[in-house]
Formats: structure tokens, C-alpha cells, sequence
């Protein structure tokens, strides 16, 4: 295997109203690699729903802003600027920009996940 140099455009960005994620290593530039990482903008009033990912645990690096974790059973917890967020497999998580700053959050997934499906629009 050899090390590999990835740019910017050769990124994919997924979209939701108020969401923008920048698919910086994933399945269509990285076949081979063991992760995903993508860097999720998230603009003030945006919501991403409480969901589970069965078989992927996830790492999160609080970039920007603040926001509210999404947790089960209703729960929140609050998210800020330089927090380290894991979630295991099959742990439910979501995430809502109730203030009005951008949220951004840069998300390491593994194994690797094929987002489009969680998204309306793909560019």
C-alpha cells in the first residue's frame, strides 16, 4: 500500500436544509482506507435527527460553536468548541444548532460509512 495525498476537490459534499457535510476521506477517494472523516457545517436553526449507526462507532472534534447533543430517551447534553465526542456502535446520537453561530464538527467514522443515503443532495 502506498501513502496517498488527498485535495479538497476531490471531496464530495452531502447536503440537508442547513447542513453541509465535506466528505473529506471517504469510499469514492479512499477505497482502501479504514475510516471515514467528514466535516459537518451545520448553520444556526439545523438539526440532525437522533439516529444509530448498528455496526460504526464514531469520534467527534468539536471545531466551531455550540450546540446540543441528541441523545435516547430525549436526553441532551450541550456541545462546545474543543470537546471530544464518542459514540459507540449502535448508540443513538443526533444534533441540533439552536443558537445562532455555525456549528462545525469534523467526524471520524469506522469502519467506514457511506453517508449519501442520510442526505437529500450529493454535489
Amino acid at each position: 500500500m502506498t501513502i496517498q495525498r488527498l485535495s479538497s476537490d476531490q471531496s464530495g459534499f452531502l447536503q440537508n436544509p442547513g447542513v453541509v457535510s465535506a466528505q473529506l476521506v471517504w469510499a469514492e477517494n479512499a477505497p482502501e482506507a479504514k475510516m471515514t472523516i467528514t466535516r459537518v457545517t451545520m448553520q444556526p436553526g439545523s438539526t440532525q435527527a437522533r439516529h444509530a449507526h448498528e455496526k460504526a462507532e464514531q469520534i467527534w472534534l468539536i471545531e466551531q460553536g455550540m450546540a446540543t447533543l441528541l441523545l435516547e430517551n430525549d436526553e441532551t447534553a450541550p456541545l462546545q468548541q474543543g470537546d471530544i465526542i464518542r459514540t459507540p456502535a449502535g448508540d443513538v446520537h443526533g444534533i441540533s444548532n439552536a443558537g445562532s453561530e455555525i456549528f462545525v464538527y469534523l467526524a471520524i467514522t469506522t469502519p467506514p460509512q457511506d453517508f449519501r443515503d442520510a442526505y437529500d443532495g450529493a454535489r
